[in-house]
């Protein structure tokens, strides 16, 4: 079913932005997510469907994932390998604010879109590139993937249990980072732009932004070469911190500053535990982590997750279930914060997305409608810049649009 081409008003913080979003993929498109929510205008700039091009992963563009990363954007199909293409695609640079892509690193100076070639044309434009490793450098032309940039960053190495070996995240927790960090990056870019006028090239790669989720096991190695272990679900340092079996499943538990770890004992009846010598530090409870965490595994065995949370929340001691993805939407809380966000979808019916992380208090973020069907937004968009409908027909003949 094709989508009308008519899409509702635009509000929030960002609504006098314009954005053109030539990502694909998930980083790229996380990054472009945080403007289209905040109501920037964004027009994603797909391949024209006769050139039988994917515009990236993300399942069928019914499905949930291309829903969830596209939402909130205009579309407007070009082919960037025709001259014309490209002259539409300058013509649209001109009153643009940002434009953002994530090719390898030579194709946008084979297809004459770089950076310096569209600062000519609107010395005010935000450009962000995002990379596997960086826009230069021996790794620059690698294809960057999630899983291997986890490798590559230090992550697998310290995740999961010694036994079984590197393990990655089951989320791509790079993919995430990298656009999270490239939408702050231009973010600030337009707020530095409000004093000196200029726009810049930013530039953020799934290696750099892998590596700075690394936090303190990178600081810890910079500061003084030490080199994380795989410590499971236990806590480097913090114990007990981690998961433990409860007669009808897991639960976790942070105990490990020494109020905390009495509080603990208090909830568990465990005074016995409390003052033991290996138990009775930080310090040696870290030490003494296996023996300590088969004492309480003894215990939290004994009750229902329920029984212990109900339990824990009285004894002001830090827990949590260990939630489903059914488990994690059915939480109170979770309700209550309104995560999942309602969108209409023309052929879907009403649907469910995720949505932004926080909040402000006077210009909320918005889901105003689903992804635009490929190409759905072209005529309006090209009409805005001065193309008449003959022209129009004209580029479609061609196969320009």
């Amino acid at each position: 079913m094709t989508q009308p081409s008519y899409t509702p008003p635009r509000r929030g913080p960002l609504a006098a932005y314009k954005v053109l979003d030539l990502t694909r993929v998930r980083a790229g498109p996380t990054c472009i997510r945080q403007f289209a929510d905040w109501g920037a205008d964004v027009i994603k700039i797909e391949t024209p469907e006769l050139l039988e091009q994917s515009d990236g992963w993300g399942g069928l563009r019914e499905g949930p994932d291309f829903q969830n990363l596209h939402r909130n954007k205009r579309s407007l199909t070009l082919n960037l390998k025709h001259p014309s293409g490209l002259a539409i695609l300058r013509r649209l640079v001109q009153d643009a604010d940002v434009i953002a892509e994530n090719f390898r690193p030579d194709v946008k100076h084979r297809l004459g879109i770089d950076y310096e070639s569209l600062s000519r044309i609107n010395p005010r434009i935000v450009y962000a590139s995002i990379s596997g490793f960086g826009q230069d450098g021996p790794y620059a032309k690698r294809p960057g993937f999630d899983h291997i940039i986890q490798g590559m960053a230090g992550m697998m190495s310290m995740n999961g249990f010694p036994e079984n070996g590197p393990t990655r995240v089951g989320i791509a927790l790079a993919d995430i980072g990298a656009g999270l960090y490239c939408a702050l990056a231009v973010m600030t870019a337009l707020l530095e732009r409000e004093s000196s006028g200029q726009g810049q090239w930013v530039q953020a790669s799934l290696l750099q932004s892998m590596i700075s989720m690394m936090d303190f096991q990178a600081a810890r190695y910079l500061f003084n070469q030490d080199l994380p272990d795989q410590p499971g679900n236990d806590h480097p340092t913090s114990i007990p911190t981690g998961v433990y079996p409860t007669r009808d499943g897991h639960i976790t538990i942070a105990a490990g500053e020494q109020a905390m770890w009495k509080r603990l004992c208090d909830a568990l009846g465990a005074d016995d535990l409390l003052n033991l010598p290996p138990y009775a530090t930080e310090d040696a409870r870290s030490v003494n982590r296996v023996d300590l965490n088969q004492e309480l595994s003894g215990r939290t065995r004994q009750r229902t997750t329920a029984e212990w949370m109900a339990i824990f929340e009285r004894g002001s001691v830090a827990a949590g279930p260990i939630n489903r993805m059914d488990d994690v939407f059915n939480d109170a809380q979770v309700r209550h914060l309104g995560v999942a966000q309602p969108m209409h979808h023309p052929a879907l019916g009403p649907v469910k997305v995720v949505g932004q992380p926080f909040k402000l208090s006077r210009t909320p973020s918005e889901v105003r409608h689903p992804v635009s069907d490929r190409g759905a937004n072209t005529e309006e968009i090209l009409e805005t810049i001065g193309y008449t409908g003959e022209d129009i027909a004209a580029l479609r003949e061609e196969g320009v649009i």
